[in-house]
């Protein structure tokens, strides 16, 4: 059966596929550097690098730094 009405609601449908299909091409970010560097952070607090130099030797300082302090404090 013909509804008159039925061509309306498809053509609202269709413009409700066309402005979500707009959406979908909208990019968050306004370079490509930005977005190179969002993945690198994103990737970086995955371990995907292994961990920083400075951190290792951080903690590498901070365990000779308590080492020593033990081994005066033991001493006196």
């Amino acid at each position: 059966m013909w509804n008159p009405s039925r061509p309306q609601v498809d053509v609202l449908a269709l413009e409700a596929h066309v402005a979500r299909a707009g959406m979908a091409l909208a990019c968050p970010y306004s370079s490509a550097d930005e977005y190179e560097a969002e993945v690198i952070a994103v990737r970086r607090e995955a371990g995907a690098y292994g961990p920083r130099w400075h951190e290792r030797y951080a903690l590498i300082a901070a365990a000779a730094t308590a080492a020593a302090f033990a081994i005066v404090i033991v001493a006196l």
